[in-house]
């Protein structure tokens, strides 16, 4: 198995942390889409990170179809609850973490080209929709075990604490706060911790 990754990237964090949670190996290759890296083209003709390839050499090129992947053949307990409504509630969850980070990622990307009026009106929609999924995040039950939802929270908020750590999610979020400090314990989230 191969992984095509970024260390900062929140989405390739997502995927580490569930082989790291299955007790999975496998190639780590560095990658730089910016640079359209041959390797990385090859295998994922989108040009992003993460992009994963089975040993059976099936490329799988989005973090959540990657981590379904790792964790339907892993041997630790699964962190897709099976379905029901377990599951539509970690699925619920682990979609508003994901809309942090398609907020979040390209936000910053945009925070440092020029700016003009376009590019300002964009930053304040994906930062409201930054603020939203946290509150929204905020009112959900975090509790239980770890599951898929949980996996992208932790990403998510690490994210925020990496790259916008000037815009602290914290105030208001004690629940959410809790949830993360509490899942920062379990080295699959404290071994991938960006930086």
């Amino acid at each position: 198995m191969k992984l095509h990754f970024s260390g900062t990237s929140p989405y390739v964090r997502k995927c580490v942390a569930v082989a790291k949670h299955h007790g999975l190996s496998m190639e780590h290759v560095p990658a730089n889409p910016a640079q359209n890296p041959a390797s990385l083209l090859a295998d994922n003709p989108l040009c992003k990170v993460p992009s994963f390839v089975t040993d059976d050499g099936l490329a799988l090129n989005d973090s959540p179809v990657i981590c379904e992947y790792l964790d339907h053949i892993g041997t630790g307990a699964k962190l897709f609850p099976a379905p029901g409504p377990a599951r539509w509630q970690a699925l619920a969850i682990a979609v508003l973490a994901d809309g942090i980070l398609d907020a979040a990622v390209p936000r910053r990307g945009a925070s440092m080209l020029p700016q003009d009026e376009g590019r300002q009106a964009a930053d304040a929609r994906f930062k409201a929709a930054m603020t939203r999924a946290v509150d929204a995040l905020e009112g959900m039950d975090l509790s239980g075990p770890l599951d898929i939802g949980k996996v992208g929270v932790v990403c998510a908020l690490g994210y925020l604490d990496f790259r916008y750590a000037h815009e602290p999610w914290r105030p208001g979020h004690p629940k959410l706060e809790a949830c993360y400090e509490a899942q920062m314990q379990n080295p699959i989230f404290a071994e991938t911790k960006p930086g």
